[in-house]
């Protein structure tokens, strides 16, 4: 008996565990640490249509319970992420779902990559970062905008039959409304929380530390946050949600399984314990013995309040 197997969006996963998009590479990067395919599934580095270099100058800075990041989606194009990096996973052992992040500073961007995906065989699904400055609009982050946030789900959603996971962004007013708006326009699941922004300054120089000034903001120190929105959204849709934001142990996974996620991504975590995801696999697995649990599944949302 597999206790962690997880059905996602038509998919069976051996266990509920994904990578957080830009703390993970493509998987190859960690397989002097583990077997890839102890993870449910991979998320990997963020793609874009054109490869890009990224932001200037100090790009992390480490902080109390956390750090501050603007690389800037640095990554080698969807071309090359296409003909070298994918069949170079595939080819290198990986059997575990796909999922590919995507990112643009226009809505036609957007639908050109989810046109190019829709032809990968060996990508299994999609997530959409509506995060990222929409140009069209003054610089605003796509999931900022409601309206906005539902016109490029929309886009991407008509272009693509892969499952669709939308990223929401927690620099909102109302991350629910966001969430229910990207369910209404084809989103088949979301996923959350991204980074929150935050930034630190060199008192020594007295300058920003960080090259862009500002910077997304991840870590132990953003769960309470994260925990409490996606407790907040699992309540509000019906499509799954992806947790994440501050996993560092199992403890922490039980608590966004039970706040309502089907499935839990590590990300900033594995910088500090590249082994995370087997601990917690094994975590996992002990606590549903324990509990006499037959499917962790059995535990999504056992916090919601009741009637």
């Amino acid at each position: 008996m597999n206790r962690l197997e997880t059905n996602f969006l038509g998919m069976v996963f051996k266990n509920p565990m994904v990578t957080s998009s830009g703390c993970f590479g493509f998987g190859l990067e960690y397989k002097d640490y583990f077997d890839p395919n102890e993870l449910g599934g991979i998320v990997v580095k963020g793609i874009t249509l054109e490869p890009r270099d990224g932001n200037y100058g100090t790009r992390i800075a480490e902080t109390p319970g956390g750090m501050l990041n603007c690389v800037g989606l640095e990554n080698p194009g969807v071309e090359y992420f296409e003909n070298v990096i994918l069949k170079d996973m595939r080819a290198s052992g990986i059997t575990s779902p796909i999922i590919i992040n995507i990112n643009g500073k226009v809505i036609d961007e957007y639908v050109e990559l989810a046109k190019r995906v829709e032809k990968m065989d060996e990508v299994d699904m999609i997530e959409l970062n509506i995060s990222c400055p929409n140009v069209k609009d003054g610089g605003m982050a796509f999931g900022s905008n409601p309206d906005v946030a539902g016109a490029v789900t929309k886009a991407v959603r008509e272009v693509t039959t892969k499952p669709l996971i939308v990223k929401l962004s927690p620099n909102v007013t109302d991350i629910v409304k966001i969430a229910k708006i990207v369910e209404e326009n084809g989103a088949d699941a979301v996923s959350l929380i991204n980074t929150l922004l935050g930034m630190a300054i060199d008192i020594k120089g007295r300058k920003p530390v960080l090259g862009n000034t500002f910077g997304g903001f991840s870590g132990p120190a953003v769960k309470p946050v994260a925990l409490r929105m996606v407790y907040q959204v699992s309540q509000s849709v019906k499509i799954p949600v992806v947790g994440m934001g501050g996993i560092s142990s199992t403890e922490d996974a039980l608590e966004f399984m039970m706040a309502g996620a089907t499935m839990v991504s590590l990300g900033t975590g594995l910088f500090s314990n590249p082994i995370l995801p087997v601990e917690i696999k094994n975590g996992l697995e002990k606590f549903c013995i324990e509990n006499n649990i037959d499917n962790i599944s059995e535990i999504v949302g056992a916090a919601h309040k009741r009637g």
